[in-house]
């Protein structure tokens, strides 16, 4: 049957941040600063980024996701959004991470200590213009980084009233457990894509049902699993494709709706500085997948 979309972020649902109720289809700001992640060669127009972000809140985006590392010679995606949503409403909810560093140039330098931590916060909090951010990911680096001791300068940072809530990125089952030792943890951003599934996701995604946590999975569209394997990748391309035909949707919203179709608990924060992008995603909100299609793509590795 043909899908007939809905321009609605909220036709997805809800879920909760802490105290924070987002809709379960927000918006990725990386690539309101470039075509490309991190691609400082690719100039993005500053007006047509903050068009997307407030076109975004008017088609029910309550939820962005950013950091201040999220910038080209040009653009910043925190600045964007001061310039385009500020004064903010009280229902947004901003997102932003910490641990990777880069110097001004935009180079990349190491991971910040845990006593630098305060630092990425504050310069989160002047690029956004506010006095508290809602949730803060630490994007963890690795199995040899001490990732609670990142995760306790965060909770000693909510005590003091800098953020509001701790989430982590980038880990693995034992890691989202000890992060929980150390202070309740409100979600955890991991990579999880159609045909990508690192070792031990769908635990990491079970346990944050279990727990109540979101799971936020990123380049939930890009997929980018399979270098090297050119094969699986055509594989999971033509199975998409194939789910796409039969709604009369793009393979994007199709994997955007898988990604949602894992669990109530599953946020989507697609990335684009596109307005016509931006509609095709918050679209993907009212597209509903049958069981047999989700079994299927779930297959897919």
């Amino acid at each position: 049957m043909t899908w007939a979309p809905v321009l609605d972020a909220r036709a997805y649902g809800t879920w909760t941040l802490g105290d924070r109720t987002v809709n379960r289809l927000g918006l990725g700001a990386m690539r309101l600063t470039g075509t490309a992640a991190f691609d400082l060669g690719a100039r993005r127009d500053r007006e047509t980024s903050i068009a997307v972000l407030r076109r975004a809140v008017e088609l029910g985006v309550n939820h962005v996701d950013t950091a201040a590392f999220y910038f080209s010679p040009w653009l910043s995606s925190n600045q964007l959004i001061h310039a385009a949503l500020a004064p903010y409403d009280d229902d947004l909810t901003i997102v932003t991470k910490v641990g990777p560093s880069r110097d001004p140039s935009g180079d990349w330098m190491t991971w910040a200590a845990p006593e630098q931590l305060r630092g990425q916060v504050e310069q989160n909090l002047r690029e956004l213009g506010r006095d508290h951010l809602d949730v803060v990911n630490y994007r963890h680096s690795g199995p040899k980084r001490a990732l609670v001791d990142h995760v306790g300068a965060l909770s000693d940072l909510a005590r003091d009233g800098l953020i509001r809530h701790v989430g982590v990125s980038n880990v693995t089952l034992q890691q989202v457990r000890d992060a929980q030792t150390v202070t309740q943890i409100v979600c955890v951003q991991n990579r999880y894509a159609v045909g990508y599934r690192a070792s031990g996701a769908n635990e990491v995604l079970d346990h944050c049902a279990e727990q109540g946590i979101a799971f936020v999975p990123f380049f939930a569209i890009a997929g980018q699993g399979k270098e090297g394997r050119p094969a699986a990748e055509q594989a999971t391309q033509d199975a998409v494709n194939e789910v796409a035909e039969a709604h009369g949707a793009s393979p994007a919203q199709v994997r955007l709706a898988w990604s949602l179709a894992q669990g109530p608990h599953v946020l989507a924060i697609p990335g684009t500085g596109d307005p016509a992008h931006l509609e095709d995603n918050v679209a993907a909100a009212s597209l509903r997948l049958t069981p047999e299609e989700v079994a299927r793509l779930d297959t897919l590795d």
